[in-house]
């Protein structure tokens, strides 16, 4: 297959690798970007791959506060050095994840952070509602695997859609930057507090409402 040539170069932007092995890891993806991102990763090829097991104990914590203080949150985001924490570019990335957390409302930075019995419950849950739906009981167990992976999308952090650009999860946007700093960068947690939050009060589409406030 004729690998495209503006492929190449989204790859070898988003992941910092060879023109060479981006060319032959979209080949072998059948000219997948995402798969073949993650084919570089998996061979060490990728610039976020090669910097992942470097130390990061700098960066920043920061914070976003909704309009009229109805949402806060705070994020840890690391790096390798205080000179790349106090960049503009650094900065912008830990605002957007911290504007991400307040619209998406995650649990979880990762999906190796889900407890284990909240993943077995949603799996029970999951059988069920295809048991009710009449599905046979031979293809129920694919489908619930199919399933937990939207579970992982939508509580886990780095699995989301970017709430900027739907196009892109929170960790290719994660390892994009990763190449274009040249550092190591990690996530390392957060915390989001929704005023009421646990009391009976109506229910706001808080993505539209942040998505506003951003356009602005």
């Amino acid at each position: 297959m004729a690998v495209d040539a503006k492929a190449v170069k989204e790859l070898r932007e988003r992941t910092g690798a060879g023109m060479l092995d981006c060319k032959k890891a979209l080949e072998e993806a059948n000219n997948d970007i995402t798969k073949a991102a993650e084919l570089l990763r998996e061979k060490g090829l990728s610039a976020a791959a090669n910097k992942a097991g470097r130390i990061a104990t700098e960066g920043v914590v920061e914070s976003y506060i909704h309009a009229g203080g109805r949402i806060g949150v705070l994020v840890e985001i690391n790096c390798e050095t205080d000179f790349v924490g106090k960049t503009d570019s650094f900065k912008d990335f830990a605002r957007d994840i911290a504007m991400q957390i307040a619209a998406a409302n995650p649990r979880y930075v990762r999906r190796e952070e889900v407890p284990q019995e909240d993943v077995e419950k949603e799996k029970e849950i999951l059988k069920a509602q295809a048991l009710n739906e009449g599905k046979p009981e031979k293809i129920i167990e694919k489908m619930v695997e199919g399933r937990i992976g939207k579970y992982y999308e939508e509580y886990c952090l780095l699995e989301q859609s970017f709430v900027k650009d739907p196009d892109k999860t929170i960790s290719q946007l994660l390892n994009e930057k990763i190449s274009t700093i040249g550092e190591n960068i990690s996530i390392r947690r957060f915390a989001r507090f929704e005023l009421g939050e646990g009391l009976e009060k109506k229910v706001d589409n808080f993505v539209e409402e942040v998505m506003a406030q951003v356009n602005q």
